[in-house]
């Protein structure tokens, strides 16, 4: 079969600066995350010497002010890095969306003081975040949360468990929701805990089918101590702090969502035009030509409607249904394609010989993150529709 490499994506970006950004990033992915991925997948191993690089080419804090080490970059740019990297390596590209989202609490909602002491290193200067909002007991119903914040002169002292922990146990800070008031989201605050805090641990990695390089742990918090100066926003406000870097976030997720698509169909097309059968290549056959079909125009219907809730996000403009829209279809696009994309391969694509069965195991993951799918349409029908009546 030809040894070719798949065009790049052609993408309408707003400044030469975004055009240079995505030409940046594309020379990293195909020189440091795409050669090791596999066997480094297939090993369990987390990449942290990558997100070293990625931070010290300031690409950690793109969406943040260039004030505290951040980009400046629109939200539309930010997202195409992120799917630039998830083709490359999904635990890559999910790894800088966490990131990002733990750092939203403090870039959005922190003090001036607390975002100057700070942002600049969890923006550029190598430290890598967690965002912990799930527990073992609630995670679609994130306000029933049970660790417990509890004050102490001017500190706080931390005391439960948190699950589904992306970067649980290798983090360098972790934006931590805590109840520190009544039940419900009015009693719940953020704040930021660094990784090497006493009392704070984590379990053994989940055993995952898929994204095996990135850890997902439980992290406990026994005593952990925290100075008031460490709580992000005002007491009683970390739910809606927790709620609004989830909008955000999804957007990432739909992005990474659609890298690992693309990558899929990449691969797909790839195999189609090479391998020889019945003596032309299976390209030409009518039935794997229109799955093609079908796989490229939904990648481009994801990548439009992630860039449209992005936009809107730029420009000020409510965007939570659109975030809620892009995650879900994003999501389910991408475990179609890649699961399409094994077919097309055949009895090849079942073996670890090619890269699309890591593609569809990594894919599933992405309807379950970050708000299940079937939450999400929850959120869209309440924005149509209103709440739900009881």
């Amino acid at each position: 079969m030809p040894d070719r490499a798949p065009q790049p994506v052609d993408r309408q970006l707003p400044t030469d600066e975004a055009r240079d950004l995505i030409s940046l990033v594309r020379d990293i992915a195909q020189r440091e995350i795409a050669p090791k991925a596999a066997e480094e997948e297939e090993a369990g191993r987390f990449p942290r010497e990558v997100f070293t690089l990625l931070s010290r080419a300031g690409l950690l804090g793109l969406p943040y002010d260039s004030e505290y080490g951040g980009g400046d970059q629109p939200y539309e740019v930010y997202l195409q890095v992120l799917e630039e990297l998830a083709a490359a390596r999904l635990t890559v590209g999910l790894g800088v969306s966490v990131h990002t989202l733990a750092t939203y609490a403090l870039a959005t909602y922190g003090s001036k003081q607390q975002q100057v002491e700070h942002l600049p290193e969890m923006l550029g200067g190598g430290l890598l975040g967690a965002y912990c909002l799930s527990e073992p007991a609630s995670g679609s119903d994130a306000a029933s949360l049970r660790t417990k914040a509890v004050r102490d002169g001017d500190e706080w002292v931390l005391d439960g468990t948190k699950a589904w922990i992306t970067h649980g146990g290798i983090a360098d800070f972790y934006t931590v929701m805590a109840r520190t008031g009544e039940d419900g989201p009015r009693g719940i605050s953020a704040f930021l805990v660094r990784g090497d805090a006493e009392g704070l641990s984590s379990a053994a990695p989940e055993k995952k089918m898929g994204m095996k390089g990135s850890p997902t742990a439980q992290v406990h918090f026994d005593g952990v101590r925290v100075p008031d100066e460490r709580r992000v926003g005002e007491q009683g406000q970390g739910f809606a702090i927790a709620l609004s870097a989830l909008d955000s976030g999804r957007l990432g997720i739909a992005a990474c969502a659609i890298g690992l698509a693309q990558a899929a169909l990449d691969e797909a097309v790839d195999y189609a035009t090479g391998r020889q059968q019945f003596g032309r290549p299976i390209a030409d056959f009518q039935g794997l030509r229109f799955m093609i079909a079908d796989m490229a125009t939904q990648v481009e219907a994801g990548r439009a409607l992630y860039l449209a809730a992005a936009r809107l996000r730029d420009a000020g403009r409510p965007f939570a249904k659109q975030a809620a829209m892009a995650k879900l279809h994003c999501t389910d696009t991408a475990m179609k394609v890649t699961t399409d994309a094994v077919q097309i391969l055949g009895g090849y694509g079942y073996t670890a010989d090619f890269p699309v069965e890591r593609y569809m195991r990594e894919a599933k993951v992405l309807q379950i993150v970050e708000g299940t799918n079937q939450i999400q349409r929850m959120v869209i029908a309440r924005h149509l529709a209103g709440p739900e009546t009881r």
